[in-house]
């Protein structure tokens, strides 16, 4: 553990750590729900009201590896303690919202406070605790508040709804972000006093930033503009430009954004595509159980909201068999064994989507999905901080959290547009999860030894104590 008094109390530190993820993660689902109503009283059409979603996503997608940098850059209190302020803003903002495009702005910037965030608090659980058995068991208790949060957001947003109305699951943020904000100063120490690194590479941000969200608006907006259609394809084109220039910045700035170097870590750069894979397909399946339980099944919100106590409950289960697998496993054989586990879950729930189907023949297929999830959801991010300097860890969180939100977005755009039944679409989902498994095996057998610090950079890793 480290000997520089980072961690004041382990305990405590990590149940805030948790409460950041829960908070994340609640707001990709809590408005699942509510969007019925919020369509109903704010103004939407049946294709706008994806933005109340997309909003979310685009903003956030695009800006997490910025956030994951300024962590390493500014330090990774500040941007805990400002992502919550915006978190706090965008709520207050979202439930005051009258028209959709006030509504809107409000969920950007959310986005924002999020691509903040994440990345802040997934850096502060690989630097605060050492890698090995400590990290992992800190990843699967902040692994299991996300992966709850994904899950209760249904819950609670039906609980919310029904008693007080949509305005509720914005306003709910409001006490968390102030409670967690103000124990970051207790429990956190402070940053340094000047950045880690001199310099900001200002044409890489502008670059990277812009590309990756044209990207995540173009497989975001690809069902309601077309895929064909001259926004999207200008957007993609345009985005993949943006990219190309950033990586040529990259190569040459003297202190970029992404050192193209962490790549060339095999683990982090399979674990992205592990994340990806995930994001594509997994992550998508609570928001179409959410509309089939409230469309084909008739559930009210809250009744979706209590039926998610099976994904819930079992992605809970998930996460912490994962943290139990992975010594005994390796990261690899463990991601493979949950990619298998959640890809069967998904085809059960698929085959007992029949027309009158009820929630107890759905629920094997749920437990099955949520136990598989849970066991890749923990793993991965295990994986992607495998032998990652700290001083590079915010932007390794950014890396794979892009691919998280880009692979999220993307499976969204596509399953939406999927010309079949909601069991079509879950079939299909079931299918592209077994390429998980694949992308499992590119990962190293055994995890890169801990690098204290990136090869350029000067700063030293604090001492540690066994």
């Amino acid at each position: 553990m480290p000997t520089d008094r980072r961690l004041r109390s382990p305990a405590a530190t990590l149940t805030l750590l948790g409460l950041a993820s829960l908070i994340t993660a609640l707001d990709f689902t809590i408005v699942y729900v509510a969007l019925p109503d919020i369509a109903r009283d704010v103004g939407f059409s049946e294709h706008s009201l994806q933005w109340v979603v997309s909003a979310y996503a685009v903003v956030y997608g695009g800006l997490l590896l910025l956030g994951g940098r300024l962590s390493d850059l500014l330090g990774r209190r500040r941007m805990f303690v400002a992502g919550m302020v915006l978190y706090g803003f965008g709520s207050v903002l979202g439930g005051l919202a009258d028209t959709p495009t006030l509504l809107v702005a409000a969920r950007a910037v959310q986005g924002v406070g999020g691509a903040v965030l994440f990345p802040a608090t997934l850096s502060l659980v690989t630097t605060l605790f050492e890698e090995g058995r400590e990290r992992n068991r800190a990843l699967a208790v902040w692994s299991v508040a996300g992966a709850a949060g994904l899950s209760l957001g249904a819950l609670l947003g039906g609980v919310l709804t029904s008693a007080f109305g949509w305005q509720a699951v914005f306003y709910v943020n409001v006490p968390l972000v102030v409670a967690a904000g103000l124990a970051a100063f207790v429990l956190l120490a402070p940053d340094p006093a000047g950045p880690a690194r001199s310099g900001f590479d200002v044409t890489g941000a502008l670059t990277g930033t812009a590309g990756m969200t044209l990207l995540v608006l173009a497989v975001a907006q690809g069902p309601e503009w077309g895929w064909g259609s001259a926004r999207v394809l200008g957007s993609m084109a345009a985005g993949l430009a943006l990219l190309a220039v950033f990586a040529a910045v990259e190569r040459r700035a003297r202190q970029p954004l992404l050192r193209l170097g962490l790549l060339a870590n095999r683990s982090l750069s399979a674990a992205t595509g592990v994340i990806l894979v995930f994001g594509v397909t997994l992550q998508a399946v609570p928001y179409f159980l959410t509309l089939y339980f409230q469309s084909a099944m008739g559930y009210s919100a809250l009744r979706t909201g209590v039926a998610f106590l099976g994904p819930t409950l079992s992605i809970t289960v998930g996460n912490l068999v994962g943290e139990r697998l992975v010594p005994r496993l390796g990261v690899r054989k463990t991601l493979v064994s949950g990619f298998v586990v959640a890809a069967a879950g998904t085809a059960l729930i698929a085959a007992a989507m029949t027309d009158g189907a009820s929630y107890p023949e759905l629920l094997a297929g749920i437990v099955g999905f949520g136990l598989g999830t849970g066991v890749v959801f923990s793993t991965m991010w295990i994986a992607a901080a495998s032998g990652v300097a700290a001083d590079e860890q915010g932007t390794a969180s950014g890396v794979a959290s892009t691919a998280l939100q880009f692979g999220s977005g993307a499976g969204l755009a596509i399953l939406v547009g999927v010309d079949g039944t909601r069991a079509a679409m879950f079939t299909i989902g079931s299918a592209a999860a077994v390429l998980g498994t694949f992308a499992a095996l590119l990962l190293p057998a055994r995890s890169p030894a801990p690098a204290a610090v990136s090869a350029d950079s000067p700063v030293r890793e604090p001492s540690r104590s066994k």
